[in-house]
């Protein structure tokens, strides 16, 4: 069954684009199996073979505003497809790719050849002499979403039994744990990669002895803490400072209070004061992709751009999966 918080229209355009059945009447209403009440409709799928179901948030914001068409994005879902041996050469600031080359000889490449290379593609595209190229290496061996397609679901059913949206604890999972756990270099642990101190203040004890950043509900409950009781009303306080309008569904809104999670609200702070913004929405997310401040920087930039990727990624395998492996009703 899909159960959706929305009007029969959603219903419609959700069931079309996973490439569900739709019922045979809209006549009764819908009757919601979380009480979240956000415009993110859960999607419950049940695999053939399997009466375990799977839960998934779908937005249509990704594609009725167009984040699905910009480069950033799309570049990438080619690097988590990308096996670690190639990578892309790309210009930092857009994300434009210029070209694929085998990273075991860009390693092997002395600092002054990895400079003439730059030069090169500078000189070939047309670009300025100060921009930044990056050379970014695959992932897919660390981005393999079918494996945490289990801890998605049970986030998800985690977050929107405690009230907060759950949209959050997908795209977190799928931005830091796509694979196995795994300590960060910062320290952070855990499926939603939790300081120890941000652990500790949320509930969880970590010690020499215990570390229940491994425990994956209790993980998750710290999470969900943190984003409800700071980093939501940290996003809340900084957009009061320049006026700025939102819903709390809204997709922009929602990738704000990402960067808080991982930056901190600090960091944003600093950000919207160099960029000193008279408007949200998309313009503001990817404003906050070329601006520098403190300990806002490459990584923190990304995170956003790995969030919308990573859902991008996850919808197009459950579409596939919903054509293919799942019964979806």
């Amino acid at each position: 069954m899909i159960f959706l918080k929305s009007i029969q229209l959603s219903l419609l355009l959700v069931a079309s684009v996973f490439g569900i059945k739709a019922q045979d009447s809209y006549n009764e209403p819908v009757v919601p199996k979380y009480e979240f009440k956000a415009a993110s409709e859960i999607v419950e799928i049940i695999p053939y073979n399997d009466s375990v179901s799977h839960y998934f948030v779908y937005s249509n914001h990704l594609y009725d505003e167009r984040w699905d068409t910009l480069a950033q994005p799309n570049f990438w879902i080619k690097i988590m497809t990308l096996p670690p041996d190639s990578c892309l050469i790309n210009v930092a600031s857009t994300r434009q790719i210029l070209a694929i080359e085998s990273f075991k000889d860009w390693q092997k490449k002395t600092d002054e050849q990895k400079t003439a290379y730059r030069d090169s593609m500078r000189w070939c595209y047309g670009l300025d002499s100060l921009e930044r190229i990056f050379v970014t290496h695959g992932q897919n061996h660390f981005y393999r979403f079918e494996n945490v397609f289990p801890s998605v679901s049970r986030g998800v059913e985690v977050f929107n039994d405690l009230g907060v949206d759950p949209f959050y604890a997908q795209a977190i999972l799928l931005i830091e744990s796509p694979n196995k756990l795994q300590y960060s270099k910062n320290g952070a642990y855990g499926s939603f990669q939790l300081m120890k101190t941000v652990a500790r203040k949320h509930g969880l004890r970590v010690d020499k002895y215990v570390d229940e950043r491994t425990d994956f509900d209790k993980s998750a409950y710290a999470a969900a803490s943190l984003l409800s009781k700071v980093c939501i009303p940290e996003a809340k306080r900084i957009l009061a400072k320049y006026n700025l309008t939102y819903n709390e569904t809204d997709l922009w809104f929602r990738l704000f209070v990402m960067h808080i999670y991982h930056a901190g609200a600090g960091n944003i702070n600093g950000v919207l004061g160099e960029i000193q913004p008279t408007s949200g929405g998309m313009g503001l997310i990817q404003a906050m992709w070329r601006t520098e401040w403190g300990g806002f920087k490459n990584s923190s930039q990304n995170y956003s751009q790995l969030a919308l990727a990573s859902i991008l990624t996850l919808n197009d395998l459950i579409y596939h999966k919903c054509d293919y492996l799942f019964e979806c009703k």
